[in-house]
């Protein structure tokens, strides 16, 4: 409750069954987002800087709001403020509301408090009456009605991450398809594929290129697959799954009520008890999550390695020169967007041994850690999402290939007998690579030399750096 005193000095004061605190006059939030601002100055990151949190929170309110309407348990009028007021906390009009640290104790419950609180004033506001008079909108009584922390918070984070993953998917999508471009752009530049850092055989660097594109669509194809499993939710089980203080009528609607206010076909938890303490889901998404920043660093340490030198490395391609690369050596460029990306994958794996601790040490009926899961994965998506956006922008569409480069390392290499093995048998061919590499001939000018092969059985590799080689194997 507030009391309305202090409000000539800055402030209103505010009652819960600890005490009394002061809370600024101009805050849409109460009494206990202020004691958690002051209990968990951990990390200095807003729960307001979760654009998708606080909208699903938002969300789940407004379904809780109009389930309780529905059946009578609040107001007409006091029911449409508060869903008006939800509607402009999921718009994002008012995030700087949303002060407490997404490091916090309590299970998510400051969370949820500094939602009840902010939407409760919100409300009030739109009926004409101060900040903090809960003798007429209860954050508790009417906001968090048949609710409980421990099921509006995990559905918030399942929806959460719902909405960030449209985005990120965006991105990856978008990211793939410049693979995609450089690939085709690449298509008839031979190069030398390695295997153990080794030349191996013959491809195109467009096949190195559409590889990359390839992959990454894989992973959106994941991505889709682990979230489904975000979409089973627990909301009206309140405290432990047993749906205590929650009218069963309620239960049984607001889960539809959710899906159709969110857009997302979400499904009820078999299983309230288990639903409740259960992070699984989580722990499967976070590992599609760290899947995909693995393959996305694995692409730009690629990257790193065919543009390295440019003088004295693979110097294969070229990227795109982004700012000067020392403050002592002249000239010198880095790699730096791909360097970049690697780094995001390295926070990204580390958020995943995070998420699998959380999980392992939720003991018996609620996982107290969940705060630490939501920021783990919302700021791993969100780092994924802008690094794909830098890497696509700053780096893949610019690349350029050194195809003089590639085709005379590609008709020099010894790289290419292993298209012959087919013809001379292993050993004959192995011989043959043997003899190009001592005597510096290009292998396939060797075998054409020796008799090996006719001239117009190598023609095909010789100018496209292939394996298609027309005529007949030799017995093996």
């Amino acid at each position: 409750m507030s009391t309305g005193a202090g409000h000539e000095t800055g402030v209103r004061i505010e009652q819960d069954s600890l005490g009394s605190v002061a809370v600024p006059t101009s805050a849409l939030w109460g009494i206990h987002t202020e004691r958690a601002i002051l209990n968990f100055p951990v990390s200095g990151i807003q729960l307001g800087s979760h654009r998708h949190l606080v909208r699903a929170l938002a969300v789940v309110k407004k379904a809780a709001a109009l389930t309780n309407t529905e059946i009578g348990l609040i107001p007409a009028d006091i029911g449409h403020a508060i869903v008006t007021a939800c509607d402009t906390v999921a718009a994002g009009k008012v995030d700087e509301a949303f002060p407490v640290d997404v490091i916090q104790g309590g299970a998510g419950t400051s969370t949820n408090m500094n939602a009840n609180e902010v939407i409760a004033n919100l409300a009030l506001q739109s009926l004409g009456h101060p900040r903090g008079s809960y003798d007429v909108i209860d954050p508790i009584g009417h906001v968090n009605k048949c609710q409980s922390t421990n099921d509006v918070y995990p559905t918030a984070l399942r929806l959460a991450l719902v909405f960030a993953l449209e985005d990120l998917l965006e991105r990856l999508a978008l990211l793939s398809a410049a693979f995609a471009e450089r690939g085709n752009a690449f298509a008839a530049i031979p190069k030398v594929g390695r295997t153990q850092l080794q030349d191996a055989v013959p491809m195109t660097l467009g096949q190195e290129f559409t590889a990359f594109a390839v992959t990454l669509e894989e992973d959106q194809r994941r991505l889709h697959e682990a979230a489904a499993l975000l979409r089973e939710c627990s909301l009206g089980a309140t405290a432990i799954g047993t749906g205590i203080t929650a009218d069963p009528r309620y239960v049984e609607r607001v889960i539809d009520q959710l899906a159709a206010v969110s857009g997302v076909p979400l499904t009820r938890a078999h299983d309230f008890v288990e639903a409740t303490w259960d992070t699984g889901a989580f722990m499967t998404f976070s590992g599609a999550l760290k899947r995909t920043a693995i393959k996305l660093s694995k692409i730009c340490s690629d990257l790193r390695l065919l543009s390295s030198g440019p003088q004295t490395g693979l110097a294969e391609i070229r990227l795109p020169p982004r700012q000067a690369g020392s403050s002592i050596m002249p000239g010198k460029v880095n790699p730096v967007i791909p360097e970049v990306i690697n780094q995001i994958a390295f926070y990204v794996a580390g958020a995943d041994v995070t998420v699998t601790m959380a999980a392992d040490n939720g003991q018996l009926q609620l996982n107290a850690f969940e705060p630490v899961i939501a920021h783990a994965l919302l700021q791993s998506m969100g780092w994924l999402a802008n690094g794909c956006d830098i890497l696509r922008e700053l780096c893949v569409t610019g690349i350029e290939a050194n195809e003089p480069l590639l085709r005379s390392r590609s008709q020099a290499s010894t790289a290419q007998v292993t298209a012959l093995v087919p013809y001379l048998g292993y050993s004959a061919a192995a011989g043959l690579a043997h003899r190009a590499e001592v005597s510096g001939q290009d292998v396939l000018e060797l075998a054409i030399i020796e008799g090996l092969m006719p001239h117009g059985h190598l023609k095909t590799l010789a100018n496209a750096g292939n394996d298609n080689l027309s005529g007949e194997p030799a017995c093996q």
